[in-house]
């Protein structure tokens, strides 16, 4: 067979293919789909909260502002690792918010210090918030994982980190809700340790989950 027949037949076989909305649109979308659900989840938490004295809470207000911008950005930047050819200063996306996040809860713990003395820098175990925890994270997951298989995950490591830094960052916007008032070592030690942590076991779970450049032997 020559060169113009294999073309010929190759071009006869195609299937037109919709091109993928932009990363901000389907991180967007996502989000759309995520908020929804977290906010039915913790409904129960929501009516129990006093507005005025959230409204007041500058810091509380950042953290949570800091905490959505960072699911948003590295959301973002998940969708942009699916594109072939992305560039990869897309992927310091998150660093910014992240950033002011950390800072914030920072400043709770020096201030909870000089309030408290060592008993407001004491962690204490915190594990029933676990289950809900993990209810708030299953649909956003799912989803976000759906669609980022609809790209190529040629680095599917980098891409299921950030991946996991967006749902953990958006569960922790939830559970924030269910948790105000915490003292600032307990957001940092169980909530920054939990984003830590999925964000790292996402890396390390890439391969298995977002396959797709494996089987064609990129690495």
């Amino acid at each position: 067979m020559d060169t113009d027949e294999l073309i010929r037949r190759l071009a006869a076989d195609l299937q037109p293919v919709r091109p993928l909305k932009p990363p901000w649109v389907r991180a967007l979308l996502w989000l759309g789909i995520a908020l929804p659900y977290v906010a039915a989840v913790v409904w129960g938490k929501l009516t129990m909260i006093d507005a005025s004295q959230v409204a007041g809470d500058v810091r509380f207000l950042v953290e949570q502002a800091a905490t959505l911008a960072t699911a948003l950005t590295a959301a973002i930047a998940a969708f942009c690792s699916v594109i072939p050819g992305f560039g990869r200063r897309v992927l310091f996306l998150p660093l910014a918010p992240l950033g002011v996040w950390l800072a914030s809860v920072g400043q709770g713990c020096v201030q909870d210090w000089l309030r408290l003395g060592a008993e407001g820098l004491r962690i204490r175990p915190d594990w029933d918030c676990l289950p809900l925890a993990t209810v708030i994270g299953i649909v956003p997951t799912i989803v976000l994982v759906i669609m980022l298989r609809k790209g190529a995950p040629l680095r599917p490591r980098v891409t299921l980190a950030l991946a996991a830094l967006a749902v953990a960052s958006v569960a922790n916007f939830g559970m924030q809700f269910a948790h105000v008032g915490d003292a600032s070592i307990m957001v940092l030690a169980w909530h920054l340790g939990a984003v830590a942590v999925l964000s790292m076991l996402g890396g390390w779970l890439g391969e298995l989950i977002l396959g797709w450049g494996h089987a064609l032997g990129v690495r």
